[in-house]
C-alpha cells in the first residue's frame, strides 16, 4: 500500500509542479494573462506540500526519485498539452530516469 501511495503522490506532485511551471511559462513567454502566472505560483506551492506527504522520511531520496518522475512527466505533458513529439532519445532518457526512481525508492538500503 505504501508503494501505491508513493506513486500516487509522485503523480500528483508532477501534475502540480509541471502544471504550475507551464502556467507561468504561458503568462511570461506566450504573453497570456498575468493571472495565469499567479495560478502557476499557487500550483507550485501545492507541489511542495504534496512532496512533503511522501511516506519516506528522507528528503534527499524523495526529491532525487521525484526528479525521474519530473523528467518523464514533463515529456508526457509536452505530448498531451503542447503537441510535442519526443525523439527515441527523449523516451530512452525518460525510461532511464524512471528506472532510477525504482532503484532510489525501493532498492536495497544500508
Amino acid at each position: 500500500m505504501a508503494v501505491l501511495r508513493s506513486v500516487a503522490l509522485f503523480a500528483l506532485a508532477a501534475l502540480a509542479e509541471i502544471g504550475g511551471c507551464w502556467l507561468v511559462w504561458q503568462s511570461v513567454r506566450e504573453q497570456r494573462p498575468w493571472w495565469l502566472a499567479g495560478l502557476g505560483v499557487l500550483a507550485l506551492g501545492a507541489y511542495g506540500f504534496v512532496a512533503a506527504l511522501q511516506p519516506d522520511a528522507d528528503f534527499g531520496r524523495v526529491l532525487a526519485a521525484y526528479g525521474g518522475v519530473f523528467v518523464a512527466g514533463s515529456l508526457l505533458w509536452g505530448v498531451v498539452v503542447d503537441g510535442f513529439r519526443p525523439t527515441r532519445y527523449d523516451v530512452l532518457g525518460a525510461l532511464v530516469c524512471l528506472a532510477g526512481v525504482g532503484v532510489i525508492m525501493y532498492g536495497p538500503r544500508r
